[in-house]
């Protein structure tokens, strides 16, 4: 386990340039995850990757542990550029895909999740960033960074599916779809499930949907719910985010137009 005091010295203080550096010894130790995971990093590995003794790595980390944190915090690096502002729906879209991609190409950093990594810049850039969108929508603090929370829960699930199912195909040689299509032994104790057997028979798994595409939808239609129910007073919209006025009588106006309403209408009906 890291030393949380000795990581946040090594995360927020300087790297250093030239010669063997804590930055290069990081640098090292991402490349070696990335190639082979998390499980093929020590600090024998990354210092004959530098090509320096392991003894010579401890004068600027302690351990593995707190190269870990310092792995973390650098892969992350700045936080994704989203483009302008176009409302908190498209962006923590956005934000959710761009953590997606991330995964994909550091997938050892889901074996290193957990609750209690000390947070670097870069990890505390992309929170702010986050907290920042969705604050907008006018919900109280505790329930931004709830809903923060659990955009970011369900982008490190899907991305576990993703990662394994493409580490397993690269392992095997055989595809997701050839795999399961070669389970006949399997299938034919399937016809006594009547409910399954329906809705194969409709060709309810002949074009699946996007697991992650449609998950997040779902999850961002929850999170437009509570705005609505929570933030009555408030004169954003409900889709894009745009300031409206609002209205003079009878209900308060959830959309600033009806190109807005209409988008959260289909959205719905997904």
């Amino acid at each position: 386990m890291a030393n949380p005091e000795r990581s946040t010295e090594l995360l927020w203080g300087a790297k250093g340039r030239g010669g063997l550096n804590l930055e290069r010894i990081v640098r090292a130790g991402i490349e070696l995850a990335d190639a082979e995971g998390l499980a093929a990093v020590s600090m024998r590995r990354v210092a004959e990757r530098l090509g320096y003794t392991t003894m010579s790595l401890y004068r600027h980390v302690p351990g593995k542990a707190e190269l870990v944190d310092l792995m973390r915090d650098t892969a992350l690096g700045t936080e994704p550029d989203l483009g302008p502002p176009r409302g908190w729906r498209a962006d923590t879209e956005a934000w959710a895909r761009s953590g997606l991609e991330f995964y994909r190409r550091h997938p050892w950093l889901l074996e290193s999740a957990g609750v209690r990594h000390v947070p670097g810049p870069n990890s505390i850039a992309g929170f702010e960033q986050a907290l920042a969108i969705v604050a907008a929508t006018g919900l109280r603090p505790a329930q931004v960074v709830a809903v923060v929370g659990l955009v970011g829960h369900f982008v490190e699930s899907a991305a576990r599916e993703v990662v394994e199912t493409t580490r397993i195909e690269r392992r095997t040689g055989v595809g997701h779809d050839e795999w399961w299509g070669a389970r006949d032994s399997l299938y034919q104790h399937l016809d006594r499930y009547p409910t399954l057997t329906r809705i194969y028979e409709e060709g309810g798994f002949d074009e699946p949907l996007d697991p992650f595409e449609f998950g997040l939808q779902r999850v961002l239609d929850g999170i437009e719910a509570l705005i609505r129910d929570e933030v009555r007073d408030e004169t954003r919209c409900a889709v894009c985010g745009k300031v409206i006025d609002p209205a003079e009588t009878g209900r308060p106006r959830a959309y600033c137009s009806r190109a807005c309403q209409q988008k959260a209408y289909r959205r719905r009906k997904v």
